[in-house]
Parts: structure tokens; sequence; C-alpha cells
């Protein structure tokens, strides 16, 4: 953060006006945006996600998805993040959230928090799959719209605009058109139900606090199967067994939930192979044609 944007921050008309800022340590984990841990002169701690003044687009949903998450989570087991400022200034973009203790390291309150809150938003009758706008998994696009069957949404909104990208490495969305007709069948055989879902959930986004609760942070939310987390859960590890046992304590696993990891995780693959290439390319190869290979 340049002394610049500090200043933007302190400023009468700035977020954090009356305030001094007495030290900003810089938080690692993040790989699109800078973070900071500031401590304000009253003993105060904040959280910062600083970045170019365009990235206001990506805090805005950001800040979106984390009040709708916030509105079907128990605060008593799981705590989303509130946004406390977002303000695009002369030198930057900063978005403003509490700061959070992530010492913990039992994991129950997290995987009892994310069942309660899939399973509160289910009951709300939405009707549609997806999201009402434009948004971002990680730095790369996630499209906005409503589909009525649960394989279409996933097909239209989350494989297809990721395969179309990954023209430039010789993967032909074109050529997969059979594979993705059978996808959605296969994917419709179950009655799902709608719930908002975090949509980015691996172990960086996701933690336990010091209070026993647990918390999770940086989504990618629409409206999916509520699999589509605990999918992802799997994909790089740092969930534990706690978690799991959890979570299927109020949200037992449907029949054949295990087969649909792969299937969902594709998506953050293709993701993956988009932004940074090498070697997930030749992942999202093979894992085509598995799952080519089973739904044939």
């Amino acid at each position: 953060m340049s002394s610049n944007l500090w200043d933007d921050l302190m400023a009468t008309d700035g977020p954090l006006a009356g305030s001094e800022l007495t030290n900003a340590v810089p938080v690692g984990g993040g790989c699109i945006h800078q973070a900071w841990q500031l401590q304000l002169s009253d003993g105060r701690q904040i959280f910062a996600k600083t970045g170019p003044t365009d990235a206001i687009k990506l805090f805005e949903v950001e800040a979106e998805a984390l009040d709708a998450l916030a509105h079907y989570a128990d605060p008593d087991v799981l705590i989303v993040p509130q946004p406390q400022s977002l303000i695009q200034l002369r030198h930057g973009a900063v978005l403003l959230l509490p700061w959070l203790r992530l010492e913990g390291n039992n994991q129950q309150s997290l995987g009892h928090g994310l069942a309660l809150m899939h399973q509160t938003s289910m009951h709300q009758g939405h009707q549609y799959f997806g999201w009402y706008r434009d948004g971002y998994i990680g730095a790369g696009p996630q499209p906005g719209g409503w589909r009525t069957s649960w394989g279409q949404a996933f097909v239209d909104l989350r494989l297809r605009p990721q395969l179309n990208l990954l023209k430039r490495f010789g993967i032909d969305a074109a050529g997969l058109k059979d594979f993705l007709k059978a996808l959605v069948r296969h994917l419709d055989q179950r009655d799902v139900v709608p719930a908002l879902v975090h949509g980015d959930l691996w172990g960086g986004n996701a933690a336990s606090l010091v209070d026993g609760r647990g918390t999770i942070y940086d989504p990618a939310t629409w409206w999916a199967d509520p699999e589509v987390d605990m999918a992802m859960t799997h994909l790089f590890g740092g969930f534990t067994e706690s978690f799991y046992r959890a979570y299927y304590s109020i949200l037992p696993a449907a029949p054949a939930a295990e087969e649909r990891v792969e299937i969902y995780n594709l998506y953050h693959l293709l993701n993956h192979a988009n932004l940074f290439g090498g070697g997930y390319v030749n992942q999202v190869r093979a894992c085509l044609n598995r799952l080519a290979r089973k739904l044939s």
C-alpha cells in the first residue's frame, strides 16, 4: 500500500477519517490484490484489501457476495465478514473488513455452519440456478444468468465459458458438444434444490476462529447444488474429518455424491488452466477424457 493510499484512507472524506494509522502489516495468501492488517491508534485492527482503481469492480462483487452469504449464515457457528467500507479513492480501490483471528484448529463449527447456511438457503424456495450479475472466480470471469435446469446452469454458466477460453491451448469446446449434452442429462437426473454457495471453497478461503467458530471469505457466490462447495474442499485439501462429520450430520451426502466431485471440480481446473496454464491444462485434458468415458 503506497503512502498516498494511506493518506486517502485517513483524509477527511476517506473511510477512516478521524483515525490515525499506526501500522500496516502485509497479509499473505492473496494472489490478485494486496491484503493488510491495519492498526489504528484507538486500538482497532481492520483487514484491508487494496488494488488499482479498476479493482473496485471485483471488490463490489465480493462485498455483495459476503452480504448474501451472511444473510443465511448462523453467526453462532459461522462468521461471514461484513464489508465496513468499499470505496474507490484517488490512488486505488479499498475494501475494508473486520479483522478476524484465524488461529483456531477445530473445524467442527466450520462444517456445521456451512451446512446450516446451505440448508437455510435451500428452504427459501429459490427457483433458479445462477446469479444476477457477472462476477469473478479468482481473477477469472464468472458469468451471471439464470437457468431452471441444474445441469444446464452448470454447463452453460460455468463449464462452457471456461472451455471457450481454452481454445488457445488447443482444447476445442465445439468438439465437446456431445459430452456436454450428456453431462446436462446426467446432472438433471437428480432433483437438486438451489442453495446459496460460497463457490470458491478451497482451504485458503475458510478457517477456524480462536473462539471456535468457523469463517468463510473471498467467495464466488451463486445459487447452485450445495455439493459444489463440498467437492471443492477435496481439490486442494485443508479440511479435516471433523469438518466433514459436522457437515454431513446436518446435510447427509446424496447418493453417488463422490462420483460428482470430479465433475464439479472440473470448473475449477478449467479456471486454473485459463489463469495459470502449465500443468493445469494437462489436468483438464485428463479429467475431460475420464468423464467422457464415464458418461458415454
